[in-house]
């Protein structure tokens, strides 16, 4: 069994504090993403990573400690775009167009960069790095949600996480199965949802 790595191991060694170094912070994540995407875990490390940003190792080393450091950053660079989007849920008109754009943001955050996500939910698995990924502004939001769409619903917090596991779920095994269509997926997932809530009487 390899040795868990430490918090320090899965953390940033410094904040870029210009803006040219928040851009080759930048493009030294969006180069780990590609990397993973193109050569598996297999072909993962700083030194692919340091090639494909066009930056030396030592540029590299001042920011991230190591592999699993460029993962817990690629993770939450991925977990806020889509909260970021899942968010614009809020500004809809009524709670049933709150929950599909919901939905929607979850299908596309799947499959626009599906072997991506793949490999991160992957990786989120890990115990090491399971502790360094925070679920409850999503589950927050889902509750807010869900609270809109749902207003009768005894439990929305219980509502909430199940209808998390259930779009969870079905995006996941799409990915899996390397699904392309995102409109399709979407109505799926849709049914789904508002099956679970129509068997309660809530929409």
């Amino acid at each position: 069994m390899s040795p868990r790595p430490s918090r320090k191991a899965l953390r940033p060694r410094k904040a870029p504090a210009q803006s040219r170094s928040e851009a080759t912070v930048s493009s030294i994540v969006e180069a780990a993403a590609q990397v993973l995407e193109n050569e598996g875990f297999e072909g993962f490390n700083t030194n692919a990573v340091a090639r494909r940003a066009g930056v030396s190792i030592g540029s590299l080393y001042q920011y991230f400690p190591g592999k699993d450091a460029l993962t817990v950053a690629l993770i939450h660079r991925e977990t806020t775009r889509f909260h970021e989007d899942a968010s614009h849920a809020l500004t809809k008109r009524s709670g049933k167009a709150a929950l599909e754009y919901f939905i929607g943001a979850a299908v596309r955050q799947q499959l626009q960069r599906p072997m991506l996500a793949r490999l991160l939910d992957i990786a989120e698995g890990r115990p090491a790095l399971r502790h360094e990924v925070a679920k409850g502004d999503m589950e927050a939001l889902a509750e807010t949600i869900v609270g809109r769409a749902a207003p009768r619903h005894a439990r929305p917090d219980v509502a909430a996480g199940d209808l998390l596991a259930i779009i969870r779920g079905l995006v996941d095994a799409a990915g899996e199965r390397g699904e392309r269509d995102l409109d399709d997926l979407e109505r799926r997932v849709r049914a789904a949802v508002f099956g679970y809530l129509a068997r309660s009487g809530d929409v």
